[in-house]
Parts: C-alpha cells; sequence; structure tokens
C-alpha cells in the first residue's frame, strides 16, 4: 500500500506514481497475479518540494509540531536564531527541550488550542537557545492538517523581536 517510485512515460516524461496492489485470486482463491492502482503524484509531490523550498527560505524562523508536540518543521531562520540546527532539534519536544520555564504552560496551552483548530496570531514567548540565551518570538500558530482535513499538527511562522523588547525596556528605563 501507498509505493511511490517514478515512472517513466512512452514520451520520456518522468512522472511519480503513488502505487496501491492487491493480490488477485481465482473463484478457488489461488492467486493469478496483482491488481495495481496508480495515481499521479508528481504534481502533489513537486507543490510539497516548492513548499519545502519557500519554508527553508523565509526570512522568519518556522517550525512545526507533530501531535505530540514533537518538532517536525525547522527552518535554516530558526536555526540561525536558536542556534540549533535542523539535526539537533527533528523529534524533540518543542515546548520541554527549547521553551524556558517561566512560559511553559502558556505555550503549551497555545499549541493545544491550535491542535484544536483554535490558532494564535501576535503571541510573544522566549526560546532558548543553543547558547543558553533567549530569544523573543511573536508568533503565528496556525493548524497543520492533511488532505483528509484531520489535524496533524501546528506550524508556527515568527518573528525574532528580542532586539526591539530591549529597545522598549531601555525606554522604559529613561522614562
Amino acid at each position: 500500500a501507498n509505493f511511490e517510485f517514478p515512472l517513466v512515460t512512452k514520451a520520456g516524461t518522468r512522472v511519480q506514481v503513488l502505487l496501491n496492489a492487491t493480490t488477485r485470486r481465482d473463484e478457488k482463491n489461488r492467486v493469478i497475479g496483482v491488481v495495481g492502482i496508480g495515481q499521479d503524484i508528481t504534481a502533489r509531490m513537486a507543490q510539497e518540494q516548492e513548499y519545502s523550498k519557500l519554508i527553508d527560505t523565509a526570512n522568519a524562523p518556522i517550525f512545526g509540531i507533530d501531535l505530540k508536540g514533537l518538532v517536525n518543521v525547522w527552518n535554516k531562520n530558526a536555526s540561525d536564531v536558536t542556534g540549533f540546527t535542523t539535526e539537533d532539534v527533528m523529534g524533540r519536544h518543542l515546548v520541554d527541550d527549547f521553551i524556558t520555564e517561566d512560559h511553559k504552560e502558556r505555550v503549551q496551552e497555545v499549541f493545544t488550542k491550535a491542535l484544536d483548530g483554535q490558532e494564535a496570531a501576535n503571541f510573544e514567548f522566549p526560546i532558548v537557545t543553543k547558547a543558553g540565551t533567549r530569544v523573543e518570538v511573536l508568533l503565528n500558530a496556525t493548524t497543520r492538517r492533511d488532505e483528509q482535513k484531520h489535524v496533524v499538527g501546528v506550524v508556527g511562522i515568527g518573528q525574532d523581536i528580542t532586539a526591539r523588547i530591549a529597545k522598549e525596556q531601555e525606554y522604559s528605563r529613561l522614562i
């Protein structure tokens, strides 16, 4: 079930096929062959690759979690901002491993709501860097769904607002 493979057409064009195969049997239940049903997923795969490229090259930290809160998306800008590479974070629990202790409960609540379809906009929280410092992030958390519209996780698009917050704090001290 769901075996992906490339297929070359008569015209020499390469297409990506998603194949499901099942055993074909005769009236005595003897195996006499295989029935395969294939679907051309070339366009979908190209779209997914474009989506991945867009995420990775975005000028904003973008990360995603699955239903268990484990990181499954981490773009280059998120790596640049935090110092953690994609390999460092994939499969790790975002809130438990990368959110400061004083904000874990609140951040988890935002992600839990997003997993229930209640998206959050302009949510501020600190994330821990590899160097052990904090980066302040302004985040929009959006529910991720599969093709059948089932919730599969959350994607967060952020903005590093550390410098802005530092300026605001300095301004407050001067007043």
